[in-house]
């Protein structure tokens, strides 16, 4: 490589790496492995390290990733929050081995030392400041100098303290640090309701814990159950000699600590530790992706102290995502509730990460294209950080010679009605909504779901028999179904038959008992592409009632909060279907709540009625949250975005630049907390 390529490569490298950590961090989506991601930072490492003269001053190998966001208050860290050097290898697990043998010569150290080996847990890292024993502040790593505090949705997450017990070992400050992850059966249980709601079920559970644990109401947060270990205690003069003593005396003041971790007296019982865990690490509760090795002594740890991004006295060794090769033997295409076509990989079953894995999901018609795969094609199948299998790769080296490319469905495999795919959109669907039996009773099932109508006798069993016999076609008809039309369920035994009747009787009541579900239920109930349960309580809370939202248009949709354009776009082409708006007719008829019940409780005046604001950076009197409680209190209303409708953007310290600009652009006004009480009066 000559210096042109070199220099090439260095600038193509660094933009490609913080690409991917802008995906990571800021939006957890990320669409490469750890492995990949590693492999791309580590060539950029030596090409800088051979040709520093390129290195560019936004290089990704100076700094920690970050996911740092304009809507938190920013903390600087009393401790810098670095990342970890790491490796795939053993053999580089050695070498670091040596290199602390050689820091320890060329500073004249010749003592005894010992690893603590604990598992890399895939989530999300916090520090949390106490003070007299009370939980202060609680941030997130950001880019390791600042980061967003996240106090009051950490508060939310039981395992974690807000009080110990003062008792005489206590410092008067001190900080503990840990990761913030999803447990595996809570995450599994989002998915199905996701699916059950017909919104896209979330990749994998460490993105799914960061977004959570970036939710603006605490409420929300809460819902998530998170959870938490910690595994590091920093503070100022602590009589501790070892990381190990300070991990037991955080286990004493009552914190939870995987019991996971071990000391280990060489770098030979480290490398054991690994391989015993490799597998061993499929029966804990949350997703682990490694091993973090530190030096115990903490004396040698301040001797041997740090590089610009991480400690000299640790390592993390990750394990390489678990792969199996397997056959598929077909694929079957699934039509969910929304007409949107998954295509599923039948394959020939494996054993994978403690599992035995039978199907994988394929996407959509992209995935397939960009695999090339093919049937009977010998395949790579991995968990990785997902709970859901995937397929990674074809092994053409085992392709039959007369195998023969995929073509994609191009019908409907329930009603055989011609698949469409929209601009921009990587799944097809089947536009027969009205008449594709999974798209019907997956409507209905959504329609009583208990997050919706919540009518908990109508069953999936249930659903079907109504369908079949023909009584139910849409949510509508189930406020029509009368005792005597459901004579078919009644079996031929007296016994039977009273059952029966007792259950058609619990039916019919808690499709009544429905009628009670508040405006808010009802809108998600109705099953609306791209309008799930926190949508559907944004729009019930800003219109108020189904008249005013059916008859907005595009902008004064994307007035709501959390409301973009593709969500706005779906509410027009749902609300000018006729057939869509007779079904809301009828049920409105049958008595289904479609006025939001105003809470009043809180209700201060009617100063700001008819306002519309949106709250940016940091304040000294107010958090956001009390600005925005104190703005509806006065008949106002928060929005999400500027636009040219805005009447006030309230701007305290860190407000984003975008939002200043586009108010100044757009000639609203900008008021600063001050400016804000001087209206209220």
């Amino acid at each position: 490589m000559n210096n042109a390529e070199a220099k090439a490569r260095i600038a193509t490298l660094t933009e490609t790496i913080n690409h991917h950590n802008t995906l990571y961090y800021i939006h957890n989506t990320p669409q490469i492995s750890d492995y990949e991601f590693d492999t791309l930072l580590k060539e950029l490492e030596a090409l800088e390290q051979q040709y520093p003269e390129y290195q560019l001053p936004n290089s990704p190998t100076q700094r920690v990733g970050t996911d740092r966001d304009a809507d938190f208050e920013q903390v600087t860290h009393q401790y810098p929050m670095l990342s970890l050097a790491n490796t795939y290898s053993e053999e580089e697990l050695l070498d670091f081995d040596k290199r602390i043998k050689k820091l320890m010569a060329e500073n004249d150290l010749n003592i005894p030392y010992s690893y603590v080996c604990e598992l890399k847990f895939d989530g999300v890292s916090i520090s949390l400041r106490y003070e007299n024993g009370i939980l202060q502040k609680a941030i997130t790593r950001g880019d390791g100098v600042q980061g967003d505090d996240v106090t009051a949705n950490v508060k939310t997450i039981r395992t974690i303290p807000l009080s110990i017990a003062t008792n005489n070992d206590l410092p008067e400050k001190f900080e503990v640090r840990g990761e913030i992850f999803m447990p595996n059966s809570v995450f599994e249980q989002l998915n199905e309701e996701r699916v059950v709601a017909g919104e896209e079920p979330y990749a994998n559970p460490r993105n799914t814990a960061s977004g959570s644990l970036k939710q603006k109401k605490s409420s929300e947060v809460a819902k998530r159950k998170l959870d938490c270990y910690l595994y590091y205690l920093l503070g100022e003069n602590l009589p501790y000699n070892t990381h190990s003593e300070a991990i037991k005396t955080l286990e004493s003041w009552q914190f939870q600590i995987s019991q996971t971790y071990q000391v280990c007296p060489d770098i030979q019982a480290v490398m054991e530790y690994i391989k015993i865990w490799e597998e061993k690490r499929h029966t804990l509760p949350l997703e682990t992706d490694g091993v973090v090795i530190k030096i115990n002594e903490l004396a040698l740890q301040e001797v041997l102290g740090f590089t610009s991004k991480s400690p000299r006295w640790a390592i993390a060794y990750k394990y390489k995502a678990q792969s199996v090769e397997t056959t598929l033997q077909g694929i079957t295409y699934q039509v969910g509730r929304t007409g949107a076509i998954t295509p599923v990989a039948e394959l020939k079953p494996v054993l994978l990460a403690g599992t035995t894995v039978k199907r994988a999901s394929l996407h959509n018609a992209d995935e397939i294209e960009r695999l090339g795969i093919r049937l009977q094609d010998s395949v790579w199948v991995e968990k990785g950080g997902e709970i859901i299998p995937k397929i990674t790769a074809v092994n053409l080296a085992k392709r039959q010679p007369d195998s023969q490319p995929l073509q994609y469905a191009t019908h409907c495999p329930e009603c055989n009605t011609p698949l469409i795919r929209k601009a921009g959109e990587a799944q097809h669907y089947c536009p027969n909504e009205r008449g594709c039996p999974p798209q019907i009773k997956g409507k209905i099932a959504h329609f009583v779901h208990k997050k919706a109508m919540n009518i908990n006798s109508l069953g999936e069993e249930t659903i079907k028999a109504l369908f079949e016999q023909g009584l139910v076609r849409t949510p509508a008809d189930l406020y029509d179904l009368k005792e005597e039309s459901l004579n078919f369920f009644y079996k031929d035994s007296q016994k039977k038959k009273n059952d029966d009747r007792l259950k058609v009787k619990n039916l019919l009541q808690g499709i009544e008992n429905s009628k009670k579900q508040p405006f808010e239920k009802v809108l998600f109930a109705i099953g609306i592409r791209f309008v799930g349960e926190t949508v559907a309580k944004k729009l019930a809370e800003h219109f108020q009632t189904i008249e005013k939202l059916q008859q907005a248009t595009l902008e004064e949709l994307q007035q709501a909060e959390e409301i973009g354009s593709k969500i706005a776009e779906s509410l027009i082409d749902f609300f000018k279907e006729p057939t869509n708006q007779s079904e809301i007719q009828r049920l409105q008829q049958a008595g289904l709540s479609m006025v939001a019940q105003k809470d009043e409780t809180n209700k201060e005046s009617s100063l700001l009625e008819g306002k519309t604001f949106v709250i940016s950076g940091t304040f000294e009197q107010l958090s956001r949250d009390e600005l925005k409680t104190k703005i509806e209190a006065n008949g106002g209303k928060v929005l999400s975005s500027v636009s040219a409708k805005l009447h006030y953007l309230i701007a305290g310290s860190e407000a984003g630049p975008s939002k200043l600009e586009k108010a100044k652009k757009n000639n609203i006004t900008i008021l600063d907390e001050k400016g804000f009480f001087e209206l209220l009066g």
